[in-house]
């Protein structure tokens, strides 16, 4: 069984208690500092206590993702949320100052500890102590969006479904059907829709007095401080949106006319977008949860003995729910453990080839979570998502040549692999999309839920509204943001998977050219956590972090070529 590092700071058995907490937290903030030793000694005793603290936290947002209808578990998590959090935040802050007013502070190996220092001074400069009420609020809010869509359900054919189950069938050949499922997966978003644009109305009010009260003039800007995105600003967001528009969506556009010939249609309809074009059945890449997870490892064990070997070690310690079930939040996710060195992978399996993917998507967090838990101090575990997701785009697509273990079948697996890269390409103006809505929302602050779902609608068009037909569906059209967990439980975490998605695939390109290679620069990139900067853990990657037109015309063209020789 994996264990948790050996504590040398804080007591082995510490209940999670404030009462319990406050006086390690006033040892730290009261102890005596005479060198620069006995100073990164106070940053390693601090680090074990926010480790334990991060653990404890994770399980409790694990368990009640795995169950939202236990009020028990909900209790657990608003608990810390409410009673924990706000009361360490300011102490975090004391600390904080205590480490950069400290007089040894510049003896520090600054090559070692600049990213750390330079996260602490950003917090420093954002923290506000009447902000701690109002993120509190937010934590406990937020979380109502999973409570609402793990609700979720729909009845086809006598059986009562998940959305995530039912959303198979939108594979289905025959087009009735699909229809029926889609229409009903849409029926049941549309009932909760007031109920999401009243979440959706406080969370944006609370977003905005965070950032009034931080002296910004809108959350976007206050997020991007938050989110400490020191390598690129707004400007090169909406570049990157241009990028996207120019070079990507044509190549789509031309995806999409080849499936409206295929399927012999007029126009392309929302349940048109799924469905296999040469008329075959949906891929069955595995029968159930325990078979997803022994292929995975499997097809982890080819690409390298280490990585199999990790996601061995999660199933024997029980570190995976993968089967979807009523009352399981939606989504999938992988949760480092900060303390354990391991992590938690969840997912709501449907045995489709989606699932596959976000498999193997997860395993990659999982891999970079196993790479880091050495790094001695757990801030630096924290890494952007720009290099999180590379982790976990590039398993994507450096598993697919080992994908006959879910395939038997050439024909099958071809299918499979024309899929995914045509999913690599969709993901990036749906990415576009998304962070462009949020740049919009949070520099609107005063919008109207009328005035929200015109920008929404106009922003979706311009990327092609994934190219379908929706002159008679408007409404589920202007509905679809609210589909995307993150715009209420992690905003602006999104932009992320569009630049990591490139820098994927220029991983792969590496890896189809020299695997060995390859794979040794990717890992190496993993191991280093957030010592370095983005820039420069990609250039250990072997890759570029550059959104440009010229950039992303080649990586593009690159898949294209691809898809064209499968």
């Amino acid at each position: 069984m994996i264990a948790a590092k050996e504590r040398k700071y804080i007591p082995t058995q510490l209940e999670i208690k404030w009462e319990n907490l406050e006086p390690i937290y006033q040892e730290l903030s009261d102890r005596q500092i005479s060198n620069v030793a006995e100073l990164e000694q106070w940053l390693r005793d601090r680090s074990e206590l926010e480790a334990a603290l991060e653990e404890d936290f994770a399980w409790r947002y694990i368990r009640m993702t795995c169950d939202t209808a236990s009020e028990e578990l909900l209790q657990n998590f608003q608990y810390f949320a409410t009673e924990v959090e706000p009361k360490i935040a300011p102490f975090n802050n004391k600390l904080n100052k205590k480490l950069v007013d400290n007089e040894f502070v510049d003896q520090l190996d600054e090559e070692r500890y600049f990213i750390y220092l330079r996260g602490i001074r950003k917090a420093i400069e954002l923290f506000r102590e009447e902000n701690i009420p109002i993120q509190t609020e937010l934590q406990v809010e937020q979380q109502k969006y999973q409570s609402m869509t793990g609700a979720m359900s729909v009845e086809i054919d006598g059986k009562e479904l998940t959305l995530e189950q039912a959303g198979a069938l939108l594979k289905d050949t025959d087009r009735a059907k699909r229809q029926a499922a889609w229409e009903k997966i849409t029926a049941r978003r549309l009932q909760d829709k007031q109920a999401m644009d009243k979440l959706f109305d406080l969370l944006l009010v609370l977003r905005h007095k965070l950032a009034l009260n931080a002296g910004f003039t809108n959350y976007r800007d206050y997020k991007f401080q938050e989110l400490g995105r020191f390598d690129y600003t707004p400007q090169d967001c909406y570049a990157f949106h241009e990028a996207i528009e120019t070079e990507v969506v044509p190549i789509l556009r031309e995806q999409a006319q080849k499936r409206q010939e295929a399927l012999g249609l007029d126009s392309l309809k929302p349940w048109d977008m799924d469905v296999d074009i040469t008329g075959k059945a949906p891929l069955k890449p595995f029968q159930n949860g325990e078979e997803l997870i022994d292929r995975s490892i499997v097809c982890f064990d080819r690409i390298g003995s280490y990585l199999g070997d990790r996601l061995r070690v999660m199933k024997e310690n029980g570190l995976f729910d993968v089967e979807s079930r009523k009352g399981k939040a939606p989504g999938g996710y992988n949760y480092p453990l900060a303390e354990t060195g391991a992590p938690f992978i969840f997912m709501n399996s449907a045995n489709t080839f989606r699932d596959l993917t976000t498999m193997v998507h997860e395993g990659g967090h999982a891999i970079h979570t196993f790479l880091t838990a050495n790094i001695e101090l757990n801030d630096l575990k924290h890494c952007p998502s720009e290099v999180a997701e590379l982790a976990s785009m590039s398993m994507e697509l450096i598993s697919m040549d080992q994908w006959d273990v879910y395939f038997s079948n050439e024909e099958e697996l071809k299918r499979a692999k024309r899929d995914q890269l045509i999913d690599v390409l969709k993901t990036l103006p749906w990415v576009a999309v998304v962070d462009q809505f949020q740049h919009w929302l949070y520099t609107n602050p005063d919008h109207t839920d009328a005035q929200r779902t015109e920008g929404w609608v106009q922003i979706y068009e311009r990327f092609g509204a994934g190219f379908i037909d929706w002159s008679e569906h408007r409404e589920a059209e202007a509905n679809l943001w609210q589909k995307q967990l993150h715009i209420f439980e992690v905003p602006f975490y999104y932009i992320e998977y569009g630049m990591a998605q490139l820098g994927a695939i220029a991983v792969w390109k590496n890896y189809k050219e020299n695997p060995e290679k390859g794979l040794q620069q990717y890992l190496d990139a993993l191991k280093l956590g957030y010592t370095k900067t983005i820039k420069e853990i990609y250039e250990t990657a072997g890759i570029k972090f550059d959104f440009s037109a010229g950039y992303v015309k080649d990586l593009a063209e690159f898949v294209k070529s691809e898809l064209d020789k499968i």
